[in-house]
């Protein structure tokens, strides 16, 4: 739970957005250490306040439960993330779009289906939509740039549904939504829920906004969540995956395929997930999670896996509401600044012991560090450069998790005397400045240095 001022600071952002937005009705959630530390709602819902269980439409939150079963079926080897999309749906036109790419909205593809609004009108059955793609279906591409796609995730959806042979929907309630306990998640409202509404723009006055369901397009945003579902989903994606993913593939998620601001990019977007950093009062964060909108409805769920928080709130709007996630985070952190994990000493092999300290990239200096099970860290002595850290393998050498040398080999080369240098994919890092004794590429002039 939240301390008790912190949870007034977080209830009086609540309530002033939903007043200024004027949304019928507002929840939201922190989450830490995977449980809801605080909730809070305002508004109405059938006459009552809402409550946790209150059905929301998530809208592209869905999303991100279809990209779950995607790298389910990767990481049983029954798809590559570079098979093109028509190698698992035949007969789809639109060349070598790879599963990689529709996940990472990077496929070029066109943001929305052929025919009427989607969003708006009964969905058409996955034989038509396909049916009706052609060259015009393409924007960009493939891979050439970053752009959003519905249609690339209702491709997706009938992928998921061709190789489980069994509709999209019912493999994400049997293989995510029911290991994780999350039973208020459905592909149609079930009471109580949330009715969505548009608001006038220039009186106090609500127009109920369409629900349907939308067939081929489904997997793109059909489904309704609550926010204790939505907190549990909060924490799989900071890594609480439970038996659903490897926590190593909801990371490999989280990594950005592709960014829309360039090297100082605040928005990108992973493997089925999107992407925020956000300076706060409690310093940078790197948030992972997934926005959503139908008619109607505005969702968001965002996780800080470094600080093991998280943030969510819906909303049954068609718009209006703005930064309320990251208004509530700064709050907790002003609040409630997180401590430093506790230091403690662990046992560190002699061999491991014996590597620590300075080596030398030609007349650069290094150090080199231990981590917990036999990891290390290689970092430039002046912070600039080529840093990563590194796991151990089973056969007595290191791969770069990270930076430069992410997936690269790191080998600790030994001579009868004891270690002679370290081979970094083919790098030779040394005790001494281009030590003589070591094989240094290109040798080194006999006369040393003077």
């Amino acid at each position: 739970m939240v301390l008790e001022g912190t949870a007034r600071a977080l209830l009086r952002r609540l309530a002033a957005e939903q007043a200024e937005a004027r949304v019928p009705s507002l929840v939201a959630a922190i989450v830490r250490g995977g449980e809801i530390a605080w909730f809070g709602a305002r508004g109405r819902v059938g006459g009552e306040p809402p409550t946790r269980d209150t059905q929301y439409r998530i809208g592209s939150i869905t999303k991100t439960l279809v990209a779950t079963a995607v790298m389910r079926l990767r990481d049983e080897g029954r798809l590559d993330l570079l098979d093109p999309l028509d190698k698992h749906v035949p007969g789809t036109p639109l060349g070598d779009v790879t599963v990689a790419q529709l996940l990472s909205h990077s496929g070029g593809l066109t943001a929305e289906s052929p025919g009427q609004w989607w969003e708006r009108t009964p969905g058409v059955p996955v034989g038509d939509l396909v049916a009706a793609l052609g060259p015009e279906s393409a924007r960009h591409r493939p891979g050439r740039r970053y752009h959003y796609s519905n249609l690339g995730f209702a491709l997706l959806g009938e992928l998921v549904a061709r190789k489980r042979s069994a509709p999209w929907d019912e493999v994400v309630r049997e293989e995510i939504l029911e290991p994780l306990g999350m039973r208020d998640t459905t592909p149609r409202p079930r009471a109580p829920h949330a009715t969505g509404y548009a608001v006038h723009p220039w009186a106090d006055a609500l127009l109920p906004e369409p629900e349907n369901d939308h067939g081929a397009m489904a997997p793109a945003g059909q489904m309704w969540s609550t926010a204790a579902d939505l907190a549990r989903w909060a924490a799989f994606i900071g890594g609480d995956t439970g038996e659903v993913l490897r926590p190593a593939t909801v990371a490999e998620m989280r990594e950005p395929a592709v960014v829309e601001d360039g090297d100082t990019w605040t928005r990108g977007y992973g493997l089925g997930l999107q992407l925020a950093r956000h300076i706060g009062p409690g310093g940078p964060r790197r948030l992972a999670g997934h926005t959503g909108s139908m008619p109607g409805f505005l969702a968001t769920v965002w996780a800080d896996p470094a600080d093991g928080v998280a943030v969510l709130w819906m909303a049954n709007t068609t718009s209006g509401v703005r930064n309320l996630d990251t208004a509530l985070l700064d709050i907790l952190a002003e609040h409630e600044p997180p401590l430093p994990a506790e230091w403690s000493p662990s046992p560190v092999d002699e061999d491991l012991l014996a590597l620590t300290g300075p080596w030398y990239w030609g007349p650069t200096p290094y150090v080199l560090r231990v981590l917990p099970q036999r990891g290390l860290s290689l970092t430039p002595v002046n912070g600039q450069g080529r840093a990563s850290r590194f796991t151990a393998r089973t056969d007595g050498t290191w791969v770069g998790l990270d930076g430069y040398y992410a997936g690269e080999t790191l080998r600790v080369v030994r001579s009868p005397g004891g270690v002679t240098h370290l081979d970094l994919n083919t790098f030779i890092f040394t005790r001494e400045p281009y030590d003589p004794a070591a094989p240094v590429p290109g040798g080194v002039d006999p006369a040393g240095w003077r």
